[in-house]
């Protein structure tokens, strides 16, 4: 189980997360959504430790995390995939899964990571990890190291980023699988409904702070009635 308590996050005088205590459950698939800009994708960095919260704590476990870097996060079993997936010239996909891995394993072991992504070993596991690859097939290949890693809990940033339509039809599809099959907590930052559509739970994050929190049929009302704020205090500066 992961902890937020009273955390806080200051970036240039501008207050980006306000005081935000949350839970997340084991083996729950959480989508946070919300407004561009309003805390989302800084609330997952914090949790990975890529940013440090001004005040408040992060237990996991019961653990005090909360001074823990990115690495030791990982190794209690903590796992985050960026919105731009990272490129390795040189290193096969293969070479990467292995990284995941912890150790090197047999290319049949290694193979059944990408076709739970729905890639075919074949085509794939002799490839760098380079700009050959288009958008969607980098993100697959990103989450099969993140599920190879086996950790407690898989923070995906806006995995629809900079991927096109087939691609992320696709996605969908991963996620559908790896909802079934993997024991993790799944946390995705997005505001794309298909994805909102298959959580366990949502919860909404705007100007830095919790909104709403529940299941979709009683967060998904308050998100568009919030969605028709925003845009209508917008239109109305832009007047």
């Amino acid at each position: 189980m992961l902890e937020l308590k009273n955390i806080c996050f200051t970036r240039d005088n501008k207050k980006i997360i306000d005081n935000v205590s949350l839970i997340i459950d084991d083996k729950k698939y959480i989508v946070i959504t919300g407004p561009n800009g309003g805390g989302k994708s800084t609330l997952a960095k914090i949790i990975m430790g890529i940013e440090k919260p001004d005040s408040g704590k992060i237990l996991f476990d019961g653990k005090d995390i909360t001074n823990m870097g990115i690495d030791e996060r990982a190794k209690l079993g903590i796992s985050f995939a960026f919105q731009q997936p990272i490129k390795f010239k040189g290193i096969t996909v293969y070479d990467l899964i292995c990284m995941a891995l912890g150790k090197r394993v047999k290319f049949s072991e290694a193979c059944k990571y990408l076709s739970d992504v729905g890639l075919c070993p074949n085509e794939y596991m002799r490839r760098e990890v380079n700009s050959s690859l288009s958008g969607g097939e980098l993100k697959r290949i990103e989450i099969a190291t993140v599920v190879a890693r086996e950790g407690k809990i898989v923070i995906f940033d806006e995995p629809e980023a900079g991927i096109d339509l087939w691609s992320f039809n696709s996605l969908i599809e991963v996620f559908e699988r790896l909802h079934e099959k993997i024991e993790s907590s799944i946390v995705i930052i997005s505001h794309q409904e298909r994805i909102l559509n298959i959580a366990d739970e949502l919860i909404l994050i705007s100007n830095g702070k919790i909104k709403a929190k529940g299941k979709k049929e009683e967060v998904l009302p308050y998100l568009m009635e919030n969605t028709k704020r925003c845009r209508f205090l917008k239109e109305k500066k832009d007047e």
